[in-house]
């Protein structure tokens, strides 16, 4: 790679980069004058791509715009074609230059997880490392997929969702039994085998051996009818309709067993691709992507550029059918391919049910991205009555909203939570532990949140945000105020969301240091929606954060945490009830009967594990 240059306004002089640039696959990178990056491409002969910018005109004004910017450019060699295009792919996700396309798509991937190692396994979301002690199937394309495949796995083998310190101290059987999701292995309302076969068919169901699962319960079900087990029938009859309907996904693949069909919706503002994913057969739902491009770029360019990004860190089926012909697709399939370790096809399907399904596809894209478009000209009058509404000079582009959630003073979490033009940006969401102060002191604790947020945004790590949003009244706003303060931190607009003297929706006060009284917009004011929802959405992020610390705390503190409950205590609670696990079951008045255990500890100590 190329040292970087210093900025220059002399003119770039492509004829004496030209004369040296050499012949190797690579990548090559575009800056301003200013140093900031313009584009990211990739090349299988650097010199010839290179050159192909600046020996006539394009006729594309973006592509004229952003030669015309050119201060310097900078290569990074390859040994390989494939090596260019993973790096390029690598470099734009990372750095987002501004002519690229760009997929924010930084979250991992999401998948169904079984544990392993219980008599009762439990199924759930999973996001991020795993481990050799469960079953993961997906990854999903959404992570609506995985809660809709929940749902019907829930609904069909009533497997338990909760986590296993909640499921250790049921006495007995919550909503999800009583809505007919759960069948309450919490307090053995079914034996170990018989839920065990149910989780076994909730995999055969996921590995997409849906058929042979279908034809195994139909004959169980009538020699359960045979045995006059008629209960016991008509439920298997039950799974057996919910099967057909989930096999009726199956039907629409034509038979696929490992796909992606991946379809391109395009208006002159913005862009949407979806991906629909069928694994082992089974239809996994759609993600839908509304990638960041320049203006006027083509839809061959936005796929072969998505393709690259999107299964950068993803595992790419044996076939992906495309709505439209991407740039380079030759080199896309090459290189995807080398990646698999096996052949990848890329093709744009002509007929048949892989033709249905990509309508399908692009019938879903075009409809998610109306729905885009409309919000995003709601947002738009949001943005402009809220610039009228707190008096700025433009309509904001970032906006940014704290909370502090806490159990009476226990482990406290801030959330700061990130809206922009499009809405929620959830990449740029944080939660802050707050350590050091008074249990309850919220004051404080806006503080500190406060304060460690704009360290990271006065370092130049975080963008500044155009308003700060403060969830509550006159106090926490001085509070917040005093963390910029001692920072010498200004330029941003701040606001404190108070409830009003009722507390009723809508009748929201915005709190402003320089103004004497607040500021009450009309209850049908679009820019008051808009900061209801910030500030339900930093409450939310909030209260996750928090039960989160509080659970992990409480599951790894044991007995050591409880007050007045020393070594002595300890010991005949442990000799008395026979482990940890079984403390955690016992109710009050069991705690009460253990020698030294009087009734008020008994309650600190059932309090702290429910």
């Amino acid at each position: 790679m190329s040292e970087p240059l210093p900025p220059s306004d002399a003119r770039f002089d492509s004829r004496a980069f030209l004369s040296q640039l050499t012949s190797s696959p690579g990548v090559y990178r575009m800056y301003d004058a200013g140093n900031e990056l313009l584009y990211v491409g990739k090349a299988r002969n650097l010199k010839k791509r290179v050159s192909s910018y600046f020996l006539r005109a394009s006729g594309n004004p973006r592509i004229e715009s952003m030669v015309d910017q050119i201060a310097r450019i900078e290569v990074s060699l390859t040994h390989t074609e494939d090596e260019a295009l993973l790096l390029e792919a690598t470099l734009i996700k990372e750095q987002n230059p501004r002519y690229n396309v760009s997929l924010r798509d930084d979250k991992s991937y999401p998948y169904v997880k079984i544990s392993n190692g219980h008599d009762y396994p439990r199924i759930g979301f999973h996001r991020g490392g795993k481990d050799s002690e469960a079953r993961y199937f997906g990854p999903f394309p959404s992570a609506t997929a995985v809660r809709e495949t929940l749902y019907t796995l829930q609904k069909l083998f009533k497997l338990r969702p909760c986590n296993d310190s909640f499921f250790a101290n049921r006495r007995r059987p919550c909503l999800q039994h009583q809505i007919r999701r759960c069948s309450a292995p919490c307090v053995k309302m079914i034996a170990p085998e018989d839920y065990a076969l149910d989780v076994a068919r909730a995999v055969r169901l996921l590995e997409g051996r849906g058929d042979e699962l279908a034809k195994e319960i139909g004959t169980e079900m009538e020699a359960a009818a045979e045995a006059l087990e008629f209960e016991r029938a008509a439920k298997l009859r039950d799974q057996i309709a919910a099967l057909a309907r989930v096999r009726e996904n199956r039907a629409i693949t034509g038979g696929a067993d490992e796909i992606d069909v991946i379809a391109v919706a395009q208006h002159p503002s913005a862009s949407c691709i979806v991906v629909t994913s069928v694994r082992d057969g089974l239809n996994l739902g759609h993600g839908s992507f509304f990638p960041k491009h320049p203006h006027g770029i083509e839809i061959p360019e936005l796929l072969g550029s998505f393709l690259g990004q999107y299964y950068l860190n993803r595992p790419v089926p044996p076939e992906v059918l495309i709505s439209h012909q991407p740039d380079d697709l030759e080199w896309i399939e090459t290189t995807l391919a080398h990646a698999a370790g096996r052949k990848v096809k890329i093709t744009e399907p002509q007929r048949g049910p892989k033709q249905r399904l990509m309508e399908m596809a692009i019938n879903t894209a075009n409809q998610a991205l109306s729905t885009r478009l409309v919000e995003a000209a709601s947002m738009d009058k949001r943005l402009i009555e809220l610039q009228q509404a707190l008096d700025l000079d433009a309509p904001p582009r970032r906006l940014e909203c704290f909370d502090i959630s806490h159990s009476m003073g226990e482990l406290p979490v801030a959330s700061c939570v990130v809206f922009n033009e499009e809405g929620p940006l959830k990449i740029a969401y944080r939660k802050f532990n707050i350590e050091g102060i008074t249990p309850g002191d919220d004051y404080a604790a806006i503080k500190q949140a406060v304060s460690r947020r704009f360290a990271r945004v006065k370092a130049g790590e975080v963008q500044v945000p155009d308003v700060l949003f403060i969830d509550g009244g006159a106090g926490q706003l001085a509070s917040a105020v005093a963390a910029l303060a001692e920072l010498n931190f200004d330029g941003v607009r701040i606001v404190a969301i108070a409830k009003g003297p009722t507390r009723r929706p809508g009748l929201e006060q915005l709190i402003l240091p320089e103004r004497d009284q607040p500021i009450v917009l009309p209850p049908d004011s679009p820019a008051l929606h808009l900061i209801q929802r910030i500030r339900d959405e930093a409450h939310r992020f909030a209260i996750t954060g928090h039960r989160a610390r509080r659970d992990k705390a409480r599951i790894t503190s044991g007995l050591e945490a409880i007050e007045g409950l020393g070594p002595t205590r300890r010991r005949a609670l442990l000799n008395s009830l026979g482990g940890l696990g079984q403390i955690k079951r016992a109710g009050i008045d069991e705690l009460a009967k253990v020698e030294g255990i009087n009734r008020r500890l008994a309650e600190r100590i059932y309090a702290h594990f429910h």
